[in-house]
């Protein structure tokens, strides 16, 4: 049972992001929710090659990421769910909730803490919104998220089903999320009470302070609505914001060479994001 996710695990990520990437892309061609002053041949090189050199670097400082710490849990007999007798199905659904929520609470952190905000700001420096911005992170920041991801599966007794799952859905919604896309007002309103849609998250890309630190909710929408952080629209409207932050405005900041050295640079008004 536990072989064919070692085995396979790799394909179903790859075929679940190429698939997702298609698919959203097509969508904005299609159904654009914002004009876009920087176009995609000056933005997409960068986005698209920090998500091969990710991969790359996880693969080789995490060989069996994720998914393989919850197979070594199981065998070892580590976390809660290999202690204690329960449904799988309910195993798989309080994991992946679980691991929703540490994510929520992770990227919570990336913004309240400094140095770990350096290295996230990278994510929101994109000039634009579409869905390569919810594949813009910086290497240390998905080292350290890798890192949390696998204390909390350890902790937990996570099946490797339940992790599988969660990776998928987590790579699906933050391109879902992060789209240029357009949802009738309707349909958005009753779809943000089970996901993250492109309109609720956008708003968390404005360069204003009090916006960029809301909506903080990849997957599931309703931690921040629990802990109150929701906003639902931006204060000058979707059409209007502006995206990014103060420090990065420059179109030569979007190739990859610069956004890896983001991290490090040091800009005179650096932490401090514009406020009403």
């Amino acid at each position: 049972m536990t072989e064919p996710f070692l085995a396979h695990e790799p394909l179903i990520r790859l075929a679940a992001f190429a698939f997702v990437l298609l698919a959203m892309t097509l969508w904005e061609l299609v159904a654009s929710r914002r004009p876009q002053r920087i176009h995609r041949a000056q933005r997409w090189p960068g986005n698209l090659s920090i998500v091969v050199l990710n991969t790359v670097v996880l693969r080789l400082v995490f060989p069996l990421a994720a998914v393989g710490a919850a197979l070594v849990a199981a065998e070892r007999g580590w976390g809660l769910f290999n202690h204690f007798a329960v449904p799988m199905w309910l195993a798989v659904v309080v994991s992946v909730v679980v691991l929703d929520m540490a994510i929520y609470f992770q990227h919570r952190l990336f913004h309240a803490v400094p140095w770990l905000w350096r290295l996230h700001r990278m994510h929101h420096a994109d000039l634009e919104f579409d869905v390569t911005t919810g594949l813009r992170f910086h290497p240390l920041e998905i080292l350290i998220s890798m890192v949390i991801k696998l204390a909390v599966v350890t902790v937990l007794g996570a099946p490797a089903l339940a992790v599988l799952i969660f990776e998928v859905l987590l790579n699906a919604t933050s391109m879902f999320n992060h789209g240029n896309v357009r949802l009738p007002a309707r349909i958005d309103r009753w779809l943000r009470l089970i996901v993250v849609t492109p309109d609720m998250h956008r708003v968390h890309h404005s360069i204003i302070r009090q916006e960029t630190d809301s909506n903080f909710g990849f997957n599931l929408p309703w931690w921040d609505r629990v802990f109150r952080t929701y906003r639902d629209q931006p204060s000058a409207g979707h059409l209007g914001m502006t995206i990014g932050i103060e420090d990065f405005r420059d179109s030569r900041d979007l190739r990859l060479d610069r956004m890896l050295l983001q991290p490090f640079v040091s800009p005179q008004r650096d932490g401090q994001r514009q406020r009403p």
